[in-house]
């Protein structure tokens, strides 16, 4: 049977769902996770829940059946189902690896305790962090147990390129596929991915459990 891996790893291939208009429903890889990653004319709910719910709540829907997953009525129900929550829908960007050192001074962060890491470790694992002079770059497994990067760029450090270049050097950090979650209202950051090479695949609303929100927005910082 196909996993969420299984799909998240053939997109990023440039590999799809066939765009049939259909739903495909499947276990979350953690049970951390929920929630519906929409790609071209078809969508991905992974959840718990029992998937002719899924579909029954959906058919039930007075919507385009192509935006259907997206629909607030069903995110609601879904929340109302799972007891989990939202913030946005993102969308869901990825790119490959880089060879070599990333063109950027970089120091990692060893203490567990450093507000940035210890946020990411409640949406992640295996989380790690670097920062650099007015900027922090971490990476983490996170939905489907891909490797999803995030950046923070300090106030004064904005407008010069750095988080352009902190999502550039993450790319050579790693040795697989890294993805990353923008909300589309965040335009500068949108184009600071985009500039470093990330491509958009779809939209993602993840659902999120019921535990304390911290700082909000913080995965998707202005860069």
């Amino acid at each position: 049977m196909e996993t969420l891996r299984d799909i998240l790893d053939a997109a990023a291939r440039g590999v799809f769902p066939p765009a049939d208009g259909g739903t495909t429903v499947v276990r979350p890889h953690a049970h951390r996770d929920a929630g519906v990653i929409a790609f071209t004319a078809h969508s991905v709910v992974f959840t718990d829940e029992d998937p002719d719910w899924v579909r029954a709540t959906l058919r039930g829907l007075d919507c385009d059946p192509l935006a259907a997953t997206m629909n607030p009525l069903f995110l609601a129900a879904l929340m109302r189902r799972t007891g989990r929550r939202t913030e946005t829908i993102d969308a869901l960007l990825v790119a490959a690896p880089l060879p070599g050192d990333p063109p950027l001074a970089l120091e990692e962060i060893e203490d567990a305790g450093h507000a940035r890491v210890a946020y990411a470790r409640g949406r992640r694992d295996d989380v790690r962090a670097w920062t650099t002079d007015g900027g922090v770059l971490v990476t983490g497994r996170g939905v489907g147990g891909r490797l999803e990067v995030s950046v923070e760029v300090d106030d004064g450090a904005r407008h010069r390129g750095l988080g352009r270049a902190l999502v550039t050097a993450a790319r050579h950090l790693v040795e697989e596929p890294l993805w990353a979650q923008i909300a589309p209202g965040n335009a500068r950051s949108t184009r600071a991915f985009q500039a470093a090479g990330y491509r958009p695949v779809g939209a993602e609303a993840l659902l999120l459990g019921a535990g304390p929100r911290g700082a909000a927005g913080q995965r998707k910082m202005p860069v």
